[in-house]
């Protein structure tokens, strides 16, 4: 029995999958299961979106010739969308190879795959079929704990947007008392309008907030 199992985190850009791209264009973020491969070569997806974003999301992945059979269910304030896809995705291929995924995010076009492999041996497979592909890099690798419940260690549920607004604002001192710089300052140093970070601020911290009390 193979007793080593690590937890893989990776990084993909440049992908044209139907998720990506629709990411990348309405400048959303969606959680997704991962992918189900048919016999038949087609592809189940399932996601979920705010409802905020579900509107232009659904528009631009309606008009996606890739897919078909689009189905959109709100469920408080997430909106699940199901369909089917004829192209490929790129965490099929580290599947493949025996990546174990867990959870997926598409953020403005930018993947985060987070998984886990049993044993160095696996490792190197999964790591020669991401070098095969587009953009893949490995974000993070670490042991999987015995005393874990979960199969991948718990993540903060903010988007990379979000994370780099809040972690850009405390490297300035924006958090301090008193305050080193003003919001125009950071929102100056991320390259966005004042008011883009101030709602990925809120955003990101009500996820934290949500993630502690909720």
């Amino acid at each position: 029995m193979i007793e080593e199992c690590l937890v893989v985190e990776f990084r993909v850009t440049g992908d044209d999958c139907p998720l990506a791209a629709a990411t990348r264009e309405t400048e959303t973020t969606v959680d997704a299961n991962p992918p189900q491969l048919r016999q038949d070569g087609n592809v189940l997806l399932q996601c979920s979106a705010s409802a905020s974003d579900a509107d232009a999301l659904a528009d631009v992945l309606d008009t996606d010739d890739r897919l078909r059979y689009l189905h959109a269910a709100r469920v408080d304030e997430r909106v699940n969308f199901r369909c089917l896809s004829k192209h490929p995705c790129v965490v099929q291929r580290l599947t493949d190879a025996g990546f174990m995924v867990e959870s997926l995010r598409y953020d403005e076009g930018e993947e985060r795959y987070t998984g886990a492999v049993v044993g160095r041996d696996v490792l190197e497979g999964v790591m020669a079929a991401a070098g095969e592909t587009v953009g893949v890099t490995l974000q993070r690798i670490y042991p999987l704990g015995s005393e874990d419940d979960q199969a991948v260690a718990e993540r903060w549920p903010f988007t990379t947007a979000q994370e780099e607004a809040m972690r850009t604002a405390y490297d300035l001192g924006y958090f301090e008392v008193p305050r080193r710089v003003d919001a125009g300052e950071v929102a100056d140093a991320l390259g966005v309008s004042k008011s883009a970070f101030l709602e990925r601020l809120r955003r990101g911290q009500a996820a934290v907030f949500d993630q502690l009390f909720g």
